[in-house]
């Protein structure tokens, strides 16, 4: 969600830091500021506005000069996208200044403390009582001020902290939402994203949480909130700053989905045994026999994440014959679960550090769950705590809605249900079945992908529709599930997905011309089925379109797509439904990459 980018060295600042905010664009905002310390006056400087980094840009003026600063992004929470609601948020002094992913929970507590005590507040936001409590603090030390000041805070957050009476240093602390620290030479940086650092240097340190760090242009160190130094030891991260660059399309959605081929054989390479026809997934830390002593297994995400987690659920009970299920994450932990010690739960994310989930992931290793991780970004807060998983290799994903990453979240359950299959009782020649299967897959996307052209031509002519509805049965289901989501997302079509034998038990009362029906008709042992609902529609006057196997004759229209092996088949479908997603935004005239009122990572409730 929001976007944390700071700086300290000998650059000038200004700059490096409206770039950084740039390759945040894609975590979702509503409006941006920068401030710095300036050298020659030893005072912060601040711009704000409300909207897009280019509007920040064209309110800095010339002579904003400084080798330090830090930067943000804001999503609302707390009062409405502003100019004044804008952070870093300013003691009244102009001494102070603080940046804050998260939200504080007992804000409105401290406030009426605050104000009781003489404070006037200039925002209405929570962050602002993160500034007024630092700047009030008796410590004699920055770091000292910020972690008094975080003690009688509760709720989650990322921040970075600047003083004009410190101007050698940034104070940063980590509850909940990510800080990462960029080490280069002699100049440090932090971010919220690796994207924002990746143009300058591939050494980073990712702050636990309850963790904090000092960094000076020369040097950093980390420390617990509650002073005790920790070790931090330098990675490198794999990506590079070419992979967050548009490459030559229109959109990063464009370029993502055209990218899913590559990505898909990236997820595959080096981990397909054929000898055993198994494959290799060595981060799982599940050993054969404990494989086999799992009794169920449930899957947690949210958003796209968890229709991913859906289709994998099918996966691990077709092929492993383990029962298992997916739900939102959200909810899970607040329905007072009973967690099972024969039960393995996945929590899914492509940035690691969704909130929902990495919650859900506390409280059951509290209870003592084992959970795997299925994620996209090596080292993140879900891949830490989780007992062992997997990482989809999808690569960088920019744009707000999920595709390639979707995509290889898929690709990753199936590994990991042919894995335990085959440690159960999946035969041998099934499990090469699926490995040709998969070993398919790169090329039938890029097939496809191929078809653009004509899906471009049908989403035209369903632009108009003021809602749509997306159907499918068993492993249909959870592809019209996120197909009625990517279209909702970017185009603002009103889309509801029912599992195709839901129709006659309700929504068939929407069905008439002007509500067109998208249904997922793959060729299975479910055919017949799910041509009888089309039969439903069609008598009804409903207008359909098919993604199927072959021609459909009472559909409208029909995209058909290469056929695989029925468990791998979710795969490919949801592919031109992402593509018609985009072009039917495209024709409407929307934001694709960056969709109203939505963020790539959310990491707050």
């Amino acid at each position: 969600m929001c976007g944390i980018v700071g700086y300290i060295g000998k650059r000038d600042v200004a700059p490096l830091l409206l770039e950084g905010l740039q390759r945040l664009e894609y975590r979702g905002y509503d409006s941006a500021g920068v401030v710095i310390n300036s050298p020659k006056s030893g005072a912060l400087k601040m711009v704000k506005a409300k909207g897009r980094v280019r509007d920040l840009e064209a309110r800095v003026p010339k002579r904003f000069t400084g080798t330090t600063g830090i930067a943000h992004t804001r999503w609302a929470t707390h009062g409405a996208p502003s100019d004044v609601n804008s952070h870093p948020h300013l003691d009244p002094e102009n001494k102070v200044a603080v940046v804050h992913n998260g939200i504080v929970d007992n804000a409105a507590e401290l406030r009426v403390k605050l104000e009781a005590e003489g404070v006037v507040f200039a925002s209405e936001t929570d962050t602002e009582v993160i500034t007024h409590l630092i700047a009030r603090a008796q410590a004699d030390t920055l770091e000292e001020k910020v972690r008094e000041a975080l003690k009688v805070i509760e709720g989650t957050y990322g921040i970075a902290v600047m003083h004009a009476d410190f101007a050698d240093r940034i104070v940063v602390a980590r509850n909940g939402s990510p800080v990462i620290l960029g080490i280069g030479e002699k100049e440090m940086l932090v971010a919220s994203d690796v994207a924002a650092l990746i143009a300058h240097t591939r050494q980073v340190v990712t702050l636990n949480d309850g963790e904090m760090a000092t960094l000076k242009a020369d040097d950093f160190r980390t420390y617990t909130t509650s002073g005790t130094r920790t070790t931090a030891t330098p990675e490198t991260v794999e990506w590079e700053a070419a992979s967050y660059d548009m490459g030559g399309h229109e959109t990063y959605m464009h370029k993502e989905m055209s990218e899913q081929a590559d990505a898909v054989d990236r997820v595959l390479r080096g981990r397909i045994d054929d000898r055993f026809s198994t494959v290799h997934l060595g981060g799982l830390n599940l050993d054969a026999r404990e494989a086999r002593g799992v009794r169920r297994i449930k899957i947690l995400g949210c958003g796209t994440s968890y229709h991913a987690g859906l289709i994998g659920a099918g996966l691990i009970e077709e092929l492993a014959r383990i029962p298992a299920d997916a739900e939102p994450a959200s909810e899970f932990r607040y329905r007072n679960p009973v967690v099972d010690p024969d039960t393995l739960y996945i929590a899914v994310s492509q940035s690691g550090e969704t909130y929902d989930v990495l919650a859900a992931v506390q409280e059951l290793k509290r209870k003592g769950a084992r959970v795997l991780g299925v994620v996209n970004v090596v080292g993140s807060a879900i891949a830490r705590e989780a007992d062992g998983g997997t990482y989809v290799h999808a690569g960088p994903e920019v744009c707000v809605v999920s595709t390639k990453c979707f995509t290889n979240t898929v690709v990753a359950f199936a590994l990991l249900a042919l894995h335990l299959g085959r440690i159960r009782d999946l035969s041998v020649a099934d499990g090469k079945r699926i490995i040709e299967g998969l070993r398919k897959l790169p090329e039938q996307i890029s097939e496809i992908l191929a078809m653009e052209p004509e899906i471009e031509k049908l989403a035209k002519e369903y632009a108009g529709a003021q809602s749509m509805m997306f159907i499918g049965r068993v492993r249909g289901y959870p592809v019209a599930l996120e197909a009625s989501l990517k279209l909702k997302e970017i185009s603002y079509i009103h889309a509801e997905a029912y599992p195709a034998s839901e129709l006659k038990h309700g929504p068939l009362a929407l069905i008439e011309p002007a509500l067109p029906t998208v249904a997922i008709v793959p060729d299975d042992d479910l055919l017949e089925k799910n041509r009888a609902a089309l039969e439903e529609i069609k008598a009804r006057s409903g207008r359909i379109l098919a993604v199927a196997h072959r021609e459909q004759e009472k559909a409208d229209h029909t995209i058909v797509v290469p056929k695989n092996e029925d468990e791998l088949d979710p795969i490919l479908m949801g592919i031109p439904l992402q593509l018609f997603a985009y072009h039917t935004a495209l024709a409407m005239g929307r934001d694709i990459d960056k969709p109203r009122n939505l963020a790539k990572s959310v990491t707050v409730e």
